[in-house]
């Protein structure tokens, strides 16, 4: 297989498991102002104040290859993309595994009426999931992935223009990638607004739900933008202005979208732990956390192949005359 298909399948693969990350990042979200849980004992509010930034972690992971891939390797397809890809993937299950671990121990302890029958079903979930997505893996990387493994360690520094279309392919993959974690954040932020708990909320976390609210709509428009215009502008041909233009889109969307996650981390940290400092701190670290994944390590990482590449080009000869 072409690199450029190895890098699109590896894109898809991200957005299968973002398609299972958004469900349990809406639950994480609306979670705290469902009617029952302020009745929840504090160890099961605790957990899920812990999953919710696992789930913000595991997200923040998937997201960001597709950052990667169009800021350090402006599109085009790359061993090192390929590899960066498999390892944020990698990286998300572990959050991933324990926020579900986490969501089951208190939805189970609900449904058994029993906090130890939930936590240890939780945590026995918890285990066979990273067994199935590690240990198996692991196992059969033994028996069937020698070469390829190989093969792939090989390509890290390959590099390999993809014919436009694949470039336009890959572009609208990962703005799908993107779209499923801003649409989960969108639903809840549209959901939360007509419950009771809401209402309760003083000025300060409901205007800066507000705000979020307006972020997150506005990277949801921005990440649909693409596709919408290729349809209505180059009527779906394959152009290189659409790529530059449709990939500058996807980018720019993930600003207002991890302003308007963090943000809204503080609006639900602040109910669930009844106290504004910590989740403030909390936000903060969560905002720095994400543009540090998807914009400073990208952008630190092109400012070195930059320099690597200045370093390998060879001196211009002197020519008389300063021609």
């Amino acid at each position: 297989m072409a690199l450029s298909g190895k890098v699109k399948t590896s894109l898809d693969e991200t957005r299968t498991l973002m398609l299972g990350a958004q469900i349990l990042l809406g639950f994480q979200f609306n979670g705290a102002f469902r009617p029952r849980f302020d009745a929840l004992p504090p160890s099961a509010k605790l957990a899920d104040v812990v999953a919710l930034v696992l789930m913000l972690a595991a997200v923040s992971l998937l997201i960001a290859p597709s950052a990667f891939h169009r800021i350090v390797d402006r599109g085009e397809s790359t061993g090192r993309t390929q590899t960066v890809t498999s390892a944020c993937a990698a990286l998300a299950l572990v959050p991933f595994a324990t926020a579900l671990g986490l969501d089951l121990s208190i939805a189970l302890s609900r449904a058994l009426q029993s906090s130890a029958g939930g936590i240890l079903a939780g945590a026995g979930f918890a285990l066979v999931s990273a067994s199935a997505w590690f240990g198996t893996g692991w196992i059969m990387k033994t028996y069937y992935g020698g070469k390829e493994r190989r093969k792939a360690e090989a390509e890290r520094e390959a590099r390999e223009t993809a014919p436009l279309h694949s470039r336009i392919e890959q572009m609208l993959t990962e703005a799908r990638v993107i779209l499923p974690g801003a649409q989960a954040l969108f639903g809840f932020q549209l959901a939360i607004v007509l419950t009771e708990a809401f209402e309760k909320l003083s000025p300060v976390p409901r205007l800066l739900h507000g705000f979020a609210l307006l972020c997150v709509a506005l990277s949801v428009a921005l990440l649909i933008t693409p596709a919408s215009i290729h349809r209505i502008v180059w009527a779906g041909e394959d152009s290189e202005s659409f790529l530059r233009i449709g990939g500058r889109i996807a980018i720019a969307a993930l600003v207002p979208l991890a302003i308007g996650m963090a943000a809204d981390c503080y609006v639900v940290l602040s109910h669930m732990l009844g106290a504004w400092v910590p989740a403030a701190v909390a936000a903060a670290l969560v905002l720095l956390s994400v543009l540090s994944l998807w914009f400073a390590w990208p952008f630190i990482e092109l400012s070195r192949q930059s320099s690597r590449t200045r370093r390998i080009e060879p001196a211009q000869p002197y020519q008389i005359g300063g021609r």
